[in-house]
């Protein structure tokens, strides 16, 4: 398999329309090539074919050198190279007319993990927007998504975008960043000279990555707790718990991989879930464990969970539904502990109005179906699919890969 990236690097036929024109690019850790060299270095060695001239840092930076949420970034000057790093996660999110005035053309390599509130989203449509405006090109090297192609949750609701949530797509959405950003050029109707350099071989459907190209690519971390396949696989059900008081997993080895808290009976939580609709409990191994965070939510205190596992020869790809699995612990939580304070209020991504859970759901309707006790997994359920089948209709001329 062939990443953007390589094609890139591999064909000079790809790289003409660069040449005599100001280069930047937008990366982070994760941004390699297939033999691990970074985006930024293999680009500078490109001398005169490539006349990189700035480079651009999403949250976390472009080293990824920002452990938690809301740690902004500084914009800095490269000690290697001495061209200007500028953050988009610091006193701006969206790009400047200063930095867009410093280059022709913007090759974007974001490793993504295929889940709508990933910031890294909401950065490449800023930059979309602002290309377009401003008479700018936007170049995207397309890289793997590893939760793979299938699709789940509820679409965004209008009046519900912020950032992390940049427009009306699924939780989880089944394309790789090159086609979703086809599908926003055609959503937002924008014009520019927009690129997508597509992978060459990346077979989405096989066993066993589903998505990812296990035994071909390293696993680096494109954010600080995006940890691993299993995280990113998981990501679409436990990123909801960052709008909880549940923990998350942060301050542990496997952040968004583990959930629970001090004053939950894990086995009885699993039981009810069971009754209630154990069909989303299939695909993959949830194991009872027990955990105490060194930093974030409930630090220092023992907690009771589960650790959710897809990297066992049960995993069932096709089957595993995170965000309905997830969505039934909390009903689960709710109907056995009525007054739970579940729902965590704190300012979450600069919103100081609006809840964290329903600026992670994409709207109120799944913080009312968990604390609604007549409201049962069919009700939920008839929402999911509807814009499940609404989601696949409209995706349908954006996909670049069988």
């Amino acid at each position: 398999m062939k990443l953007g990236i390589d094609r890139l690097l591999e064909d000079p036929v790809l790289r003409r329309p660069l040449q005599g024109r100001r280069v930047a690019v937008l990366g982070h850790p994760a941004s390699l090539t297939h033999w691990g060299r970074h985006t930024l270095d293999a680009l500078i060695a490109l001398g005169d074919e490539c006349r990189l001239v700035a480079a651009f840092g999403p949250q976390h930076g472009m080293r990824g050198d920002k452990q938690d949420n809301m740690i902004e970034t500084p914009n800095e000057i490269d000690p290697k190279y001495g061209i200007l790093i500028y953050s988009l996660y610091s006193e701006v999110r969206e790009p400047t007319p200063e930095m867009l005035d410093c280059f022709d053309v913007l090759l974007v390599d974001l490793q993504d993990i295929g889940t709508r509130i990933y910031t890294y989203i909401t950065t490449l449509v800023y930059l979309l927007k602002a290309c377009s405006a401003h008479g700018k090109a936007l170049w995207v090297l397309d890289r793997p998504n590893p939760a793979g192609r299938p699709f789940e949750g509820s679409l965004l609701e209008p009046g519900w975008e912020s950032f992390v949530g940049a427009g009306p797509i699924l939780m989880r959405y089944g394309l790789t960043l090159g086609e979703l950003a086809r599908w926003f050029m055609d959503h937002l109707d924008l014009d520019l000279e927009f690129e997508v350099i597509a992978m060459e071989g990346y077979r989405p459907h096989d066993a066993p990555g589903y998505g990812w190209p296990a035994f071909e690519l390293p696993w680096v971390n494109p954010s600080p707790n995006a940890s691993s396949l299993n995280m990113a696989r998981c990501f679409p059900g436990t990123v909801l718990l960052e709008g909880t008081t549940l923990s998350e997993g942060r301050g542990t080895t496997t952040p968004l991989e583990i959930l629970g808290a001090p004053d939950l009976d894990s086995e009885r939580l699993l039981k009810r879930m069971e009754i209630l609709c154990p069909e989303w409990l299939e695909g993959a191994l949830i194991r009872p464990c027990w955990f105490e965070p060194t930093f974030h939510k409930h630090v220092g205190k023992r907690c009771a969970g589960f650790q959710l596992h897809t990297d066992s020869l049960d995993y069932r790809h096709e089957r595993f539904r995170p965000y309905r699995l997830i969505a039934l612990l909390l009903k689960a939580i709710r109907l056995e502990y009525p007054d739970y304070p579940l729902w965590r209020r704190f300012v979450y991504e600069y919103e100081t109005e609006r809840l964290a859970i329903d600026l992670i759901a994409g709207g109120p309707f799944l913080r009312t179906w968990v604390d609604d006790p007549c409201a049962t997994p069919s009700d939920l359920e008839q929402r999911l699919a509807a814009d499940e089948r609404a989601w696949s209709e409209s995706i349908a001329s954006v996909l670049l890969y069988p």
